[in-house]
């Protein structure tokens, strides 16, 4: 499995790629392959400021629905609208088009709580 370096990661699965003070949130490769095949991905939260580990959407495979966390606090500027007509890119490419949200941190040194990719490997096992 794939799990760049340059990314940070949360236990409930979810990565971080940080430029200036915008984040850009989506799931892993991990995540994704647990899941299986994404039919839905709903979020309704652009716009809105959310503490870290709040709920910011969720993500719906053929068996399940699970809740997608903030990683960090921040406002949600930008969501992957292309995932309304092509939820299955979090399966394809789930660092790239995949993506879920972007947005504008409030406290960049949550950052700093989030595990690097040696870590996330450990946590699930890699």
């Amino acid at each position: 499995m794939n799990f760049p370096e340059n990314l940070k990661y949360t236990k409930e699965h979810e990565w971080v790629s940080i430029e200036g003070d915008v984040a850009t949130i989506g799931i892993t490769e991990f995540a994704q392959s647990e899941l299986g095949d994404i039919v839905f991905v709903e979020i309704e939260t652009e716009g809105e400021n959310l503490d870290q580990n709040e709920v910011f959407g969720t993500i719906e495979a053929v068996k399940t629905v699970s809740d997608l966390f903030m990683p960090i606090t921040g406002e949600i500027i930008a969501i992957n609208a292309d995932l309304e007509d092509a939820p299955e890119s979090v399966n394809e490419s789930p660092y790239e088009n995949g993506w879920m949200v972007k947005i504008k941190a409030s406290d960049l040194s949550q950052i700093d709580d989030l595990m690097d990719a040696s870590a996330y490997k450990s946590l699930i096992g890699q």
